[in-house]
């Protein structure tokens, strides 16, 4: 028994670590709102160290390509005008956790055509006004220039496959915050049954 376990750990981890590269495909793509717009490359290899590679199309000659590593792997990728400046900026839709799906979203947002200011939004598990029952399974959309993040309320004793308490529904906008830059402002919450 004991030799047919060390032989299944293996191969479990084998079988979970394809499952999550099948749910998390390498990304090479260019997006585009009209002329300007974003090259974006990431292999998402490995949760721990994951090479991103962006750069800027159509901006200020002086921006320069952007190679960074993330703790996460990337799920999704947009462009969308979040900030109304007439560009478009990038969002990356980031999980840390196959298990209990741990999102975020990193935002690489347009400065009139100059630069490119990364924004990341807030971590719902820090926040102690939207955090009891929080277990992740985020799921992320876009709606009339608000950013909403949905996941499924635990109450005591559940299991961790059956949520009872409902879902939490969030809504962010990027605003300007104090140094110039840019942060994703929670506008409002509501949970729903």
């Amino acid at each position: 028994m004991k030799y047919r376990c060390a032989l299944l750990s293996p191969l479990l981890i084998l079988c979970l670590s394809a499952n999550a590269q099948g749910i998390f495909s390498r990304f090479d793509s260019t997006l585009k709102i009209g002329k300007a717009g974003y090259r974006f490359h990431c292999r998402n290899e490995r949760m721990d160290q994951n090479p991103l590679m962006i750069r800027p199309l159509g901006f200020d000659a002086s921006l320069r390509e952007m190679d960074f590593n993330i703790k996460g792997l990337v799920k999704g990728v947009e462009v969308d005008d979040l900030n109304n400046d007439g560009f478009p900026d990038l969002l990356l839709y980031i999980y840390t956790d196959t298990i209990t799906w741990n999102g975020t979203i990193y935002a690489f947002v347009s400065d009139g055509n100059k630069s490119v200011v990364p924004c990341v939004l807030p971590d719902a598990m820090m926040d102690g006004k939207i955090n009891t029952g929080y277990k992740g399974h985020d799921q992320f959309s876009r709606m009339e220039g608000y950013l909403l993040q949905k996941f499924p309320i635990y109450q005591p004793g559940d299991d961790k496959d059956k949520p009872s308490g409902g879902t939490r529904v969030l809504l962010y906008q990027l605003v300007r915050n104090a140094e110039g830059g840019f942060k994703f402002n929670r506008v409002r919450y509501y949970d729903t049954h």
